[in-house]
């Protein structure tokens, strides 16, 4: 594959590191501003570290595009006239709708939405992609890139939203739960330290569960609940102060706002 990442921020070198690591790529371009920020790059074969946009578009097949918001849409403008029916752009930026890309560089172009997580940077992101219909030959070229930094899962476009709050959000509310169980840990005696592994391997090995048996949450809690025993007892405690209700309410309100900002920015 040849591929560009346009704006080699945090994002894009994550993606880079995962594809140089797996070695899926015949040429790989990245652009910045301040090349010097991804200078460790340029010691790789068949990798290109360039300020030029123009020469990374034109050398490649797979235009992955990860500026900011703010600059997308004068990006997508200038790339335009350099643009053929060769190229399949996958967009990271949030919010900017597949309708938005084609209005910068034609309907006709194959376009890619795609929304990682940071646990892309340790190669854990749950990403979620779409594309227009264009792109429906293609659709698989996203997902062998990132399933090479996580998991990914082809979803509609309508979608995007609600799947930034359960992933992209949800990340940070993996996290308060997390705290949470180490602040416990801490109160039943242990050092800080000791009480954030017990709860960040204890978090992992829920999740490595549940997508190594392929159960459903609730038969993996049958084999550690036993009648009047101290899990089932704690877990009652947690329901009764509104455990799942408090989150559940908590990604609504999460969606709810996501779609004030969009209705402003309209």
């Amino acid at each position: 594959m040849k591929i560009a990442i346009i704006g080699t921020g945090n994002l894009g070198k994550s993606i880079a590191k995962g594809l140089l690591t797996n070695q899926e790529i015949t040429s790989l371009y990245l652009t910045k501003r301040n090349t010097h920020q991804i200078k460790e790059f340029k010691e790789y074969k068949n990798v290109v570290v360039t300020q030029d946009n123009a020469v990374a578009i034109q050398n490649s097949d797979i235009l992955i595009i990860a500026v900011q918001p703010a600059q997308v849409e004068q990006l997508l403008t200038e790339a335009k006239p350099l643009l053929t029916d060769k190229h399949l752009i996958i967009s990271t930026i949030t919010g900017f709708s597949i309708a938005q890309i084609e209005h910068c560089v034609g309907a006709q172009q194959s376009i890619i939405r795609a929304m990682p997580n940071t646990a892309i940077a340790v190669g854990k992101s749950m990403t979620c992609i779409c594309g227009n219909k264009q792109a429906a030959a293609h659709i698989h070229i996203a997902e062998t890139i990132f399933n090479q930094l996580g998991h990914s899962l082809q979803i509609p476009e309508s979608q995007m939203q609600a799947a930034t709050v359960v992933c992209a959000s949800g990340i940070a509310f993996w996290m308060r739960l997390i705290r949470a169980t180490t602040q416990a840990a801490i109160q039943l005696g242990f050092d800080a330290k000791e009480a954030q592994q017990l709860a960040m391997y204890t978090s992992e090995g829920a999740a490595s569960l549940l997508i190594t048996n392929k159960q459903h949450p609730e038969q993996e809690i049958d084999q550690v609940t036993t009648p009047k025993g101290c899990t089932i007892e704690g877990l009652n405690e947690m329901e009764h102060k509104g455990l799942s209700s408090s989150l559940i309410q908590g990604m609504v309100a999460s969606f709810n706002k996501i779609n004030t900002i969009k209705k402003e920015q309209l």
